[in-house]
């Protein structure tokens, strides 16, 4: 039996019609015939149970569909290592993040993708993590890191890699170190550094909303970092996620403050679209980006 005959054999046994099987592996109804009862006769057993009406697995075609499947996606497994080898990836991978995503996040993508395909550059843009999704939409960006909204996205694929809850951030030489009372009482009575746009942002004024507080808004910003640069200097406490505060440079000049369950988790983690569209080579880049996001399963 060779890689043709046990292709025949599963389209078959997913159409269950010898007729639309022959068609669409080029064959006419007798070649295809012929090839089922050389598998038979190799594999020493009736694969199916065919008559005029219909066509169906045995079980033990049951078994060898399994068996065949199998060798063929062996065989795509071979072909994708022996194509990677053979004729290596080169061009530029396009991808946007936070500053924080890129010595927290990124660099182990990087690690995994140029280990794999050394001529694969990567061109990084930086910004507020609000602005990832645009950047993937609007093709400056083949993959953003950022965090992934609860719904999922439309036309895109994520991977979530870290899990991270939402905090806030108080100077530790400023004048909201020793905060008490419910976060309901903490908000209506301290200001408060938030981002203008993105997840924590919704998240916040849905909750300010429901319980009718009336915060205090200090300054409002792009990008976590510069949420707590502004809370550094005790202008007010910081709404940001907890992976921000704990990789970045103010990592101890603050006092954190759990929001508990009220503005919840981040998700953190990949964004890239589901379907790519472009020249040959940003294909082939797309591929194997897609690739290594898959070894993070």
């Amino acid at each position: 039996m060779n890689f043709y005959e046990l292709e025949s054999f599963i389209t078959l046994s997913k159409l269950l019609h010898f007729g639309k099987t022959a068609d669409k592996m080029n064959l006419s109804p007798s070649a295809l015939s012929r090839i089922i009862s050389r598998l038979e006769e190799e594999t020493n057993t009736v694969l199916l149970d065919r008559n005029n009406r219909q066509v169906l697995l045995t079980e033990q075609g049951k078994i060898f569909k399994k068996y065949a499947q199998e060798m063929l996606d062996k065989r795509k497994e071979l072909d994708e290592r022996l194509s990677d080898v053979g004729d290596e990836i080169e061009g530029t991978l396009h991808a946007y993040a936070s500053v924080t995503a890129c010595y927290t996040i990124l660099p182990d993508f990087i690690q995994k993708l140029t280990t794999r395909y050394p001529k694969i550059h990567f061109s990084v843009e930086t910004g507020d993590p609000a602005g990832a999704i645009a950047a993937v939409k609007e093709n400056r960006a083949m993959i953003a890191v950022a965090a992934i909204p609860e719904s999922g996205l439309s036309m895109m694929e994520t991977k979530s890699v870290v899990q991270t809850p939402l905090v806030y951030a108080a100077a530790k030489n400023g004048p909201y170190t020793s905060l008490q009372g419910s976060p309901q009482d903490i908000l209506s009575s301290v200001p408060l550094v938030l981002p203008k746009t993105g997840l924590a942002r919704v998240r916040f004024d849905k909750w300010i909303k429901s319980r009718n507080v009336k915060p205090t808004i200090a300054a409002e910003t792009e990008g976590n970092e510069a949420v707590l640069a502004l809370a550094a200097s005790g202008l007010g406490i910081g709404l940001v996620p907890q992976i921000v505060l704990e990789n970045g440079p103010y990592k101890n000049e603050f006092e954190i403050f759990t929001a508990g369950n009220i503005l919840g988790y981040y998700n953190v983690g990949f964004i890239r679209k589901s379907e790519f569209s472009g020249t040959i080579t940003n294909k082939k880049i797309f591929d194997a980006m897609v690739k290594v996001l898959n070894s993070y399963d």
